[in-house]
């Protein structure tokens, strides 16, 4: 790891102009300048990533993602403490905040993996079977998950090829997507993969444990990941300005944003579910078969953002700017794919999982339904406070402009009942997630 950091800090330049080939002059030197200074924390943050191994196999799941807190908390301490200083010097000062933050997020773990480590040496002996299993594996792993960061690196080259906006709306676009991703798509499949690698017995038997755990995993995350979708196509702009409009960030860009998340929502529940199966594959020690079909969502997601991101906008006579919406969609096709691939093959090898589309019927009508209802107190605010002026001059006239209310107060009065609905619908129709969420609330009404 300190070979590659060493060699990610000397060849910085070379990688800015191949994934951001429109920066130029100072643009492209503070990049430069803040890549150099962030290498160092990735490298710190694959010690962090060792922590999360060792206590996810003892079965330990809390610390090791509760952990990013404290490096988040170290940015925002950072902007806080210098946000005085120029926004070229503020964000030299957020990259050391980040540094410093992932150096406090491994630290915060040690204390534990050591204890229940109980002593070690470390090792690179090929001799021992668990290093030999971890060089084969090696590779093929992080070709597959690295594989499908380049798809974002590409999208990222494409955006700086539309505009510097459409760039900086991507980039809050991936943020706001990855934090479904991360709950639901992630957590399931970390969670489950311990548990599926540890099955035992005929090959029979360990099919299906794999068939029923990778079975539960995927209604777990529908039941989360179809209302965060909804969320993205319907009330975008609300999610986005709730979290982001203030300073120089105005209702214009919240709706601009909506765009980007109207096509992240494609491809939501496909990249979330195929990181379970994936993880299902890993359990059986096959860490080829992911890789393969990652490499095939890449190579098709490249080529269906440039048409779509690129070319697209102007066959439909359309700003060059909304092409950052087929940058998403094209991920998110591509997403679909790798996961019908990874369903099929797997399915092949262990035998049909059980897919209840009844139930995922109900889970996207209700979801609808609940935007309907946001849209419609959307338009309510809208009606009673006016409509932001920027949401509206900025696209000359759009539908559905945003309410000029703070963005706080119309995230609340519509992305509140979106969830109440969502939830009370799920509940009548019997959904087993949404009982225990209810049963949950009133045991804890009850101490």
């Amino acid at each position: 790891t300190s070979v590659l950091v060493a060699l990610g800090v000397w060849l910085t330049p070379a990688f800015i102009d191949a994934i951001a080939p429109g920066f130029e002059g100072e643009t492209r030197a503070l990049t430069i300048r803040l890549v150099r200074i962030l290498f160092p924390m990735a490298g710190i943050l694959v010690l962090s990533a060792w922590c999360l191994g060792v206590l996810n196999s003892h079965g330990r799941f809390f610390l090791s993602y509760a952990a990013p807190i404290i490096w988040n908390g170290a940015m925002i301490a950072a902007m806080v403490m210098f946000g005085g200083n120029a926004p070229d010097e503020l964000a030299v000062y957020l990259a050391w905040g980040a540094v410093a933050g992932g150096v406090l997020q491994f630290l915060v773990q040690l204390p534990s993996v050591l204890s229940l480590l109980g002593g070690f040496r470390p090792s690179l002996s090929i001799a021992i079977p668990g290093v030999r299993q971890v060089m084969r594996s090696f590779g093929p792993v992080v070709a597959g998950r690295g594989v499908v960061q380049i798809s974002a690196y590409v999208d990222t080259a494409y955006a700086s090829l539309i505009a510097e906006r459409a760039l900086a709306a991507l980039a809050y676009g991936q943020t706001l997507y990855l934090i479904p991703v991360s709950l639901f798509g992630m957590s399931v499949s970390a969670a489950e993969l311990p548990a599926m690698a540890r099955a035992t017995g005929e090959g029979g038997d360990v099919s299906s444990v794999l068939r029923e755990r990778i079975g539960k995993g995927l209604e777990r995350i529908a039941f989360f990941v179809v209302p965060s979708a909804a969320a993205f196509l319907m009330l975008g702009d609300v999610v986005g300005a709730a979290l982001l409009q203030t300073g120089r960030f105005t209702a214009g860009d919240a709706r601009y944003l909506w765009y980007v998340l109207m096509g992240a929502s494609v491809g939501l529940l496909a990249s979330t579910q195929a990181r379970l199966y994936a993880s299902g594959f890993y359990a059986r020690k096959d860490t080829r078969t992911p890789l393969l079909f990652a490499i095939v969502r890449v190579l098709l997601g490249a080529g269906l953002a440039w048409f779509a991101g690129l070319r697209l906008p102007g066959l439909l006579g359309v700003p060059a700017e909304l092409g950052v919406v087929g940058l998403t969609a094209a991920s998110g096709l591509a997403a679909w794919v790798e996961f019908l691939l990874l369903r099929a093959r797997l399915r092949r090898e262990i035998g049909g999982i059980q897919g209840n589309r009844k139930r995922l019927a109900t889970l996207w009508g209700a979801a609808v339904a609940a935007g309907l209802l946001g849209l419609s107190l959307k338009l309510a605010l809208t009606h009673t406070f006016g409509a932001a002026p920027e949401a509206v001059t900025q696209w000359g006239g759009t539908v559905l402009p945003q309410p000029d209310l703070w963005p706080v107060w119309t995230a609340l009065i519509v992305l509140g009942p979106f969830g109440v609905t969502y939830f009370g619908l799920t509940y009548a129709f019997g959904v087993p997630e949404a009982a225990a969420v209810v049963r949950r609330i009133l045991s804890r009404r009850g101490r």
